[in-house]
């Protein structure tokens, strides 16, 4: 059956269709740190791939010795759901995205007045629901500086989750994604519990684990204000049975602050994001002058190391573009990172042509669709272990052509365990 979005229903990555894949794609990283990772957190000199029996471990310098991907097949991640299709952050948007075949879901949270972790881009929601339009919530309109940023509008931790649930969602995007403007107002904002039942149970349904890629947004802003982020995100998983070392979760964010905290509170991967190479992390001292493009040199990523289990750079760490904005080689980010045996999963992947390099595009209108499937080729060429997309069909259909005879085996972790 063909679903949403061109999708055919049931043949995704995971699906149960005999010809794709079915075998976790976070082998080295996600599925089992407990047997992949060194004192005190990850991972020991050998990487697990499978072969006709089943799973056969792989020296290191097999892997080593060339940008490849430590994964056996690198990741599809929905970035906020299938975005490109939905309104982000919706429970539409996250079933669209399980529906195309992805592997994991990528979401980010902050927090309610009362305590209560929710999936939102940023704190500031005039730009994802109807909150603007609201009278009753006009008094709640403020500024704040967060992240060193000065924003004013409307901000999750001023509402109680039940004033929340009575906000519609919409579209961020409504000029380059004007399709999507029809499913405002279906939905609101979703809980992290609501998220996490959700995945449990199309996992449940379609016979394959389907991850969750948490990101915690603006940590060391919550935390000045009482509203830590750490302990109810532990207590949201342990509730779903998603605290053990087989769970397909991963803790991400662009402090690392909250990502050291964790590492010690955690056996889940903690993946540290990367943002462009000039811009610097909101959470450092101010004696402190590492840009994010300091923390992806060999010596930063050895400071890395330390605490966490992987990066999420910003594509343009990996894939460099020149003057003229195209990409053309590499650069040595993924084989640094995969010396040190930290996966590499990188953001964000989109279609239309204002987020692609200019020797990607097509035409001149900068909201038509480009060549994003020769955007993932190139860093899958690179050697990532995961694409975070807005589109995860584009990327789908291009893992299908690379990994078409890829020998399917059960799943085995998180809501499905062995």
């Amino acid at each position: 059956m063909v679903g949403d979005a061109g999708v055919v229903e049931g043949q995704g990555a995971h699906s149960c269709h005999p010809t794709e894949r079915r075998f976790p794609p976070h082998l080295i990283y996600g599925a089992h740190p407990a047997l992949t990772r060194r004192s005190p957190r990850r991972h020991a000199h050998a990487v697990r791939r499978p072969d006709d029996a089943g799973v056969t471990v792989t020296r290191e310098s097999e892997v080593l010795d060339r940008a490849a991907s430590l994964v056996v097949t690198p990741a599809v991640v929905a970035h906020r759901g299938a975005s490109g299709h939905r309104p982000e952050h919706t429970l539409e948007s996250y079933r669209t995205a399980i529906r195309m075949g992805v592997d994991d879901i990528e979401l980010d949270l902050v927090i309610t007045r009362d305590g209560v972790l929710v999936a939102r881009h940023e704190s500031e929601i005039s730009r994802t629901t109807d909150v603007a339009g609201r009278p009753e919530f006009a008094h709640l309109r403020t500024t704040r500086t967060i992240d060193g940023i000065e924003l004013t509008g409307w901000f999750v931790e001023d509402f109680t989750l039940a004033e929340l649930k009575t906000l519609a969602a919409r579209e961020r995007m409504p000029g380059t994604r004007p399709d999507n403007t029809a499913y405002d107002g279906a939905e609101g904002i979703p809980t992290f519990n609501e998220v996490l039942a959700m995945v449990g149970a199309e996992s449940v349904r379609r016979g394959r684990t389907v991850g969750v890629m948490v990101e915690l947004k603006h940590a060391t802003y919550f935390d000045s204000i009482g509203l830590p982020l750490d302990e109810p995100l532990l207590d949201d998983l342990a509730r779903h049975g998603l605290d053990g070392p087989w769970a397909r979760v991963s803790i991400m964010s662009f402090e690392t602050t909250i990502l050291r905290r964790l590492a010690t509170r955690t056996r889940l991967p903690v993946i540290q994001l990367l943002e462009k190479a000039e811009l610097r992390p909101a959470d450092l001292e101010v004696d402190d002058p590492r840009t994010y493009g300091d923390l992806a040199s060999p010596e930063g990523l050895a400071w890395i190391d330390e605490y966490a289990d992987g990066i999420g750079p910003h594509k343009s760490l990996v894939l460099p573009r020149d003057g003229s904005g195209a990409i053309g080689l590499p650069s040595t980010l993924v084989r640094d990172a995969h010396r040190l045996w930290l996966t590499v999963h990188v953001w964000t992947v989109r279609a239309e042509n204002r987020f692609l390099p200019t020797n990607l595009r097509f035409g001149g209108a900068p909201d038509a669709l480009g060549d994003m499937a020769g955007e993932v080729r190139a860093l899958l060429d690179a050697g990532v272990d995961g694409v975070i997309t807005d589109h995860p069909e584009i990327a789908l259909g291009e893992w299908r052509r690379r990994h078409a005879a890829f020998t399917p085996h059960p799943p085995g972790a998180g809501w499905l365990r062995p």
